[in-house]
């Protein structure tokens, strides 16, 4: 058994205190509702325009709807707004028949006139793909998620047959395609709303003030602070149980693990690992567990010298020693990874190859590439909690003892999550400690939106991986939610974010 340090003690100690070891403040104001202690601030409302998990989380299946979803449990492509679909046989051409009678929200700030039609799914593709399209360039005009796997390019077209039908027409065949609209990130927006914030002169709005037709429906975000949701009451899958939804921005764990023991939150982000035992301990709080489907590691950037060597890529992965790092950091919740793919991947590969310690070939690899003795390059850490990498910051510092030895020298470098992903994103990294949360089961979701090299066979692409190396693999981690044992309907989602429509708790 692993237990937490004198300082992680001293904080959660220091937390009771103050909160009287009762449920405190939003169980007492919000009883009917749900709260969640989340780790940090959205960076969008919109998750076409972000592909973190804190976005997914707080906006992808509280707010909005796709066409299709996953089952959590199979990982079966099923219906949501689409209610059937068919398929050409050349593949080519999809045709959706849309659910009647759902309606967006009505808020404070826009009352749709209509229930959700065909035009809200055109207007939705149509902007992250089309660069012409008017609300495209609004809000920077960057959707990651679908650049990365080159969704808009093989859209030959998309149109609406009637109010209650559309069709999308390929250039080339695609296995893929519904597993990624089926994604978060295939969300559907109102395009009533956004004309109306078009014709106001506020279309960035759209990604600030949300109208979708999910289960809870925005009210407010105070920044660091929290965001509250009301109930949808026309939802189309019926009200959720409580009135209210709030998301409470504690970036701690220690304190998120505090006010879910207080009963101040119902259910956490990213239970530490140090904090396990603790919780499986109580009689009040649920750890629940599942394999994920994820893959933390080391990425290098191959456009900067002498990182575009794969030679000198190979030497740093020779001087650390994975199973370190994982007991380290994962603290036996995660495993080896020898490829990208899971072990839960159809496609996984058990016999793939992977690098070993050592550090000797390590300094003799450097030697031959001409990168002398003392040479100086920086390692970025995310500053957020990830089940793929719960603890970037220890393990950048572990990276930094290792390369110390073959006379390496290491800058670690991190930012607030906001700054880091847009310099990340400029490539101002040398290397960076990342990973990647699949959205769907299909091993492409893997591979295309993180290797700039598309093999067809994934034995291929993993051997490429190995020769080239543009990527350490580090490991496979675990998915952990916690939360308190009187809430019903809690449960890991593999695919994305977290789902709170269909979560109840006892009201007094």
């Amino acid at each position: 058994m692993r237990y937490p340090s004198a300082s992680h003690l001293l904080t959660v100690i220091c937390f009771f205190s103050l909160a009287g070891c009762s449920p405190q403040k939003y169980s007492e104001k919000f009883q009917e509702g749900l709260v969640y202690c989340s780790e940090s601030d959205p960076l969008s409302m919109n998750p076409q325009l972000d592909t973190s998990t804190t976005t997914a989380d707080a906006t992808a299946h509280q707010i909005y709807d796709r066409l299709l979803e996953f089952d959590t449990e199979t990982g079966r492509i099923q219906p949501s707004l689409a209610s059937e679909w068919s398929v050409s046989e050349d593949g080519l051409i999809y045709r959706f028949t849309l659910r009647p009678d759902v309606v967006f929200h009505s808020t404070t700030y826009f009352t749709p006139t209509r229930p959700f039609n065909a035009s809200d799914v055109v207007f939705s593709f149509n902007r992250w793909r089309l660069t012409e399209h008017p609300f495209h360039r609004v809000s920077g005009g960057y959707y990651p998620y679908f650049e990365s796997l080159g969704l808009a390019s093989n859209i030959a077209d998309i149109r609406q047959i009637s109010s209650n039908e559309i069709e999308i027409a390929l250039f080339q065949r695609d296995s893929s395609f519904l597993a990624n609209i089926a994604s978060d990130f295939s969300v559907i927006l109102s395009a009533e709303y956004a004309d109306y914030l078009m014709s106001m002169g506020t279309p960035e709005e759209l990604d600030e003030f949300p109208i979708g037709t999910g289960p809870y429906q925005y009210q407010s975000y105070k920044k660091d602070h929290y965001i509250r949701y009301n109930a949808n009451p026309s939802y189309w899958r019926g009200q959720p149980d409580g009135n209210t939804l709030i998301f409470d921005i504690t970036p701690k764990s220690s304190l998120r693990l505090a006010k879910l023991m207080t009963g101040e939150c119902d259910a956490i982000a990213f239970p530490a690992r140090v904090d396990h035992e603790i919780i499986r301990e109580r009689d009040d709080l649920v750890l629940a567990e599942k394999a994920g489907l994820n893959i933390g590691f080391w990425a290098f950037n191959t456009e900067r010298p002498p990182f575009d060597n794969p030679d000198v890529r190979k030497a740093l992965a020779y001087a650390i020693d994975k199973n370190t790092l994982l007991e380290a950091v994962y603290f036996d919740s995660a495993t080896r990874a020898r490829s990208l793919l899971p072990a839960a991947s159809w496609a996984y590969q058990a016999d793939a190859d992977d690098t070993g310690y050592n550090p000797v070939l390590a300094r003799k690899l450097l030697d031959n590439a001409g990168v002398p003795p003392g040479f100086t390059m920086n390692v970025w850490a995310i500053p957020v909690e990830r089940a793929y990498n719960p603890n970037a910051k220890k393990m950048a510092e572990l990276i930094q003892n290792y390369l110390a030895e073959i006379e390496v020298n290491v800058n670690i470098v991190s930012y607030d999550w906001t700054t880091f992903r847009r310099l990340l994103r400029e490539g101002n990294h040398d290397s960076v400690l990342i990973g990647w949360s699949a959205d769907n089961g299909d091993p492409d979701n893997f591979y295309r939106p993180l290797l700039e090299v598309r093999k067809a066979l994934y034995l291929q692409a993993n051997q490429l991986i190995f020769e080239k190396l543009p990527l350490v693999p580090i490991a496979h981690a675990y998915r952990y939610q916690a939360y308190r044992k009187e809430l019903n309907g809690m449960i890991i989602n593999p695919f994305g974010g977290v789902r709170l429509g269909g979560v109840t708790k006892p009201r007094d």
